[in-house]
């Protein structure tokens, strides 16, 4: 039987220990390991760490968004560690802000703000020191490009108040010789300017210290590559070539959303990439490789394809895959298809709207709508997404709308979005079908022969004339991610699946990932981990759908489903994952031929009666349905309770080792290295061994 291993998955923010300040750290992750090796897990995952600080509030703790690919993010940072020579009232500040903000929940503005201040004093204490040490100018020198780009940025960003580079005057438009003068020694505002490299070299510093510390042990940190960056970022900024700023990124309806999602990131410019031989996504890859051993790709199917929308738009289901064949208007015609503003604009009638807005249909469109023959379209200042939303804020401000704004702005999206085709904004003469086109009543009040047309065309766009075309596009862009580092490569495969995804992946030698309630196998219900091929992950849930507990309680249809057909009990179903049903469905997947099985932390406490007291729904991290959604689960109990929890790691163990599944060597690890736990407050009251506050004891007393 080929090797096989079992993980646990949990983000870095959600991790929680006794000393942490009110969110996971870095310094969390040697904690992590320990539980990890003595439960049986050969892999740590994370969500992605790098720093997301656009916006100044809560909406950044979207960890997908990057402000920067190559900068870690600030809010991981472990104060303490920051110097061995802490000043009483620097601690005293540290004591107050870990009992203010040990809640139960990430408070993600107050944190990285107090995190940042205390942050801030020490630096002022230790700056030339610092400055001055050959391991910063080591690390300084290898990463000298990105962090001068990163702390010029960040250094706008609060000048001017806003991360819309766009509006920053002369240095809108980025220029070498323009940053070389803002991060310049002798400008007046350098401390500003380094106090970000010394933010950066501490969280390298604590990073690398757990990174060694999980190869010590014989466990692998897998991180994430996230498929896009924030428009409003150093990236875009730095190389506006690289990106299509007037779209947006975002996936077709599917399991996650059956509206489609907008994720808010310019799409790439693919052809301007290949210039250079995708420079960029091989530095992105590099610097990952500094810390990681595995990665998960996200949204994999991007690199075949990517879901685009209009920048203008709010919501995912207007979009079309890029790049893609578009149905021309010649072929149109030729079918017999002639009426295409019919098609392409939105149908709105009387009959609609009074449908929708009953009695104050009148008042709606003589505010947002034009009558126009027997049917009415959207007036200019308000035909698209953002301009509805725009002038519905401003009616609502002015107590002008009959009712919520909320669903006025639904009710107006869907008749928005009541079109067949979508034109082309770059050629005129190109269209593209809209997904689920027969869900509208645009297409429903055709003729008989357009309807087959479209029905037919409609196929043959999604699901045939692309896949050469994706094919090629994979087989030009993976094999340069592949290429750029030694780490192991995991494709996030779910969603919408064109064919020709899996032959590749298994051609590049990728390796899947299989989640039970959300088969591959359109004719399944549930997947069949006991049928999934070896180069996949196999997972009972991930942090984009609920928990095992969560989903066993909200979908009362599908859990009678599950436990009649895939667990053979033909009684009613407990109305909660009750630990026996955790345990069934957790030995399902570590016995999978699957290379790897990884665990959702929330999954693996749902084998313990007495961690499942916190609500269920509070453990989903992620509601892909809410783009503004805020991602700030905290697990309920510390890293320390669980390693000392003999039984839950036992039960976790015996399951691993009954599958066959390899584990790390725990009894040679424990002889050659205390673990973090017995560290800790060594650690943190003498300070590290040999590396304190970023300078190597030799360097301190003048060694050579």
């Amino acid at each position: 039987m080929p090797w096989r291993g079992a993980g646990v998955a949990i983000p870095m923010f959600s991790l929680r220990s006794e000393v942490d300040l009110g969110v996971g750290e870095f310094l969390d992750l040697k904690l992590l390991v320990d539980w990890a090796v003595e439960s049986g897990f050969h892999l740590v995952q994370l969500l992605p760490i790098n720093d997301t600080s656009v916006h100044g509030m809560w909406w950044d703790s979207y960890p997908y968004s990057s402000l920067s690919v190559f900068a870690l993010h600030p809010l991981y940072l472990r104060v303490q560690a920051l110097s061995e020579n802490m000043p009483e009232d620097i601690k005293n500040e540290i004591r107050n802000a870990k009992e203010r903000l040990d809640g139960k929940d990430v408070d993600y503005e107050a944190t990285l703000a107090t995190k940042l201040s205390i942050a801030k004093k020490v630096f002022i204490l230790e700056k030339d020191l610092i400055l001055n040490s050959s391991s910063f100018r080591k690390f300084f020198s290898e990463n000298e490009d990105w962090l001068k780009q990163y702390a010029g940025f960040c250094f706008l960003r609060d000048f001017f108040e806003t991360s819309d580079h766009s509006q920053w005057g002369r240095f809108s438009n980025y220029s070498k010789d323009k940053l070389e003068k803002l991060v310049s020694k002798d400008a007046l505002h350098y401390d500003t300017i380094f106090f970000q490299y010394y933010i950066q070299f501490h969280l390298h510093l604590q990073l690398s210290e757990a990174a060694e510390y999980a190869r010590a042990k014989g466990v692998v940190l897998k991180g994430d590559l996230p498929i896009g960056v924030d428009r409003n970022s150093v990236d875009t900024w730095v190389y506006p070539n690289l990106f299509r700023m007037n779209t947006s990124t975002g996936a077709p309806p599917d399991y996650f959303d059956k509206n489609g999602q907008n994720w808010g990131f310019p799409t790439y410019n693919w052809e301007e990439m290949s210039k250079d031989n995708y420079a960029w996504w091989r530095a992105r890859l590099t610097q990952m490789g500094k810390y990681f051993t595995a990665y998960r790709i996200d949204h994999i199917l991007g690199f075949f394809r990517i879901w685009e929308l209009p920048d203008h738009a709010m919501t995912g289901l207007i979009g079309k895959f890029r790049p893609s064949i578009p149905l021309s208007q010649e072929e149109l015609e030729r079918e017999g298809i002639w009426d295409f503003d019919r098609l392409s604009c939105p149908y709105v009638r009387k009959e609609f709207l009074q449908e929708k807005f009953g009695d104050s249909w009148t008042l709606i469109a003589a505010n947002f709508l034009n009558e126009y023959l027997d049917r009415y379209e959207f007036k200019e200042d308000c035909n698209t997404e953002k301009k509805i939303a725009a002038k519905l804020k401003s009616c609502a401000e002015r107590s002008l709308l009959p009712e919520s704004e909320e669903k006025i702005r639904l009710d107006l999206f869907d008749l928005l979005k009541n079109i067949v085709l979508i034109r082309d904004p770059e050629h005129a003469r190109s269209f593209y079908p809209r997904f689920n086109l027969e869900d509208t009543s645009s297409f429903r009040d055709l003729d008989d022969h357009c309807k087959n047309v479209l029905k037919r065309l409609y196929y043959d766009y999604y699901f045939h004339r692309q896949e050469k075309l994706w094919r090629r596009n994979a087989m030009k862009t993976l094999p340069v991610l592949l290429n750029s580092s030694d780490m192991l490569a995991c494709g996030e495969d779910l969603g919408l699946i064109p064919a020709c995804v899996h032959p590749v992946m298994q051609e590049l030698g990728l390796i899947g990932l299989r989640i039970q309630r959300m088969p591959s196998e359109s004719d399944l219900e549930f997947g069949i981990p006991s049928q999934y091929s070896y180069m996949t992950v196999c997972a009972p849930s991930c942090h984009d759908c609920s928990t095992l507990r969560a989903w066993w309680e909200e979908d009362e249809e599908r859990r009678h489903q599950f436990f009649k057909s895939v667990m053979g009990c033909d009684a009613l179903p407990p109305s909660q994952c009750l630990p026996d049903v955790a345990y069934f469905i957790i030995r399902q997947h570590v016995e999978a031929p699957s290379m790897w099985a990884i665990f959702p932390l929330q999954d693996l406490l749902a084998l313990k009666e007495e961690y499942t007291t916190r609500p269920a729904a509070e453990e989903t991290i992620n509601d892909p349905t809410n783009p503004k959604h805020y991602w700030r689960y905290r697990v309920h109990v510390t890293m320390e309770t669980l390693i000392e929890d003999r039984e839950l790691k036992a039960s976790i163990k015996d399951l691993i080792h009954g599958s066959g599944r390899s584990h790390p060597p725990q009894e040679e690890a424990e002889e050659k290295q205390m673990t973090a736990l017995e560290k800790q407050q060594q650690q943190y009251i003498s300070g590290p061994e040999m590396m304190r506050n970023g300078i190597s004891q030799k360097e301190r007393i003048g060694v050579k």
